[in-house]
């Protein structure tokens, strides 16, 4: 993996509760270093490992034809933006476009998964991860991720400290 995946919205590996189920839910903005010459399109898949029920899909997308995705792409099967037209498939919530963390419980990693392709792909607004990967069989160039993490607890605890609440933790009560 040579493609070096980053995010300016990202301080340290925690991703900021805007892009979360607990906030605005918005896709976050990413770059990544350019693949090699005969990249002529690039693929992205963001996915949670630690899902109680396997690996959860919180976002498919590919044609992305420049090496920076804005942040709050729609959540729609064809989007314009500066570098063109890319296409989005369904998440593991059944929609499309992006998906925040929302763990159940604990802290669950989140992976960025950048794929460059030796060519653009021709598929569905119902393709999944699965989908995706094995139309990329054989196309992929190189690769790059940038994993983040999230935890409400830890995202609801930050919250409170940034606003200057008084936090306490509960004791148990002794008879």
């Amino acid at each position: 993996m040579s493609l070096d995946v980053t995010s300016r919205a990202f301080a340290l590996e925690d991703i900021p509760v805007e892009y979360t189920g607990d906030g605005r839910n918005i896709s976050p903005p990413l770059d990544w270093s350019r693949g090699p010459q005969a990249t002529r399109s690039y693929a992205l898949i963001m996915d949670d490992p630690d899902g109680p029920r396997g690996r959860w899909v919180h976002w498919v997308v590919w044609n992305l034809h420049d090496s920076a995705l804005a942040a709050d792409i729609a959540r729609q099967p064809h989007v314009d933006t500066a570098g063109g037209r890319l296409c989005q498939g369904r998440n593991s919530f059944g929609r499309f476009g992006y998906a925040g963390p929302c763990p159940p419980a604990g802290t669950h990693r989140y992976f960025f998964k950048v794929y460059a392709l030796d060519r653009e792909l021709d598929l569905g607004p119902d393709t999944t991860r699965q989908n995706l990967l094995d139309a990329m069989e054989g196309h992929v160039l190189d690769q790059g991720e940038l994993m983040v993490t999230y935890s409400h607890a830890r995202a609801m605890a930050a919250r409170y400290m940034d606003r200057g609440a008084d936090v306490r933790v509960a004791r148990p009560v002794r008879h």
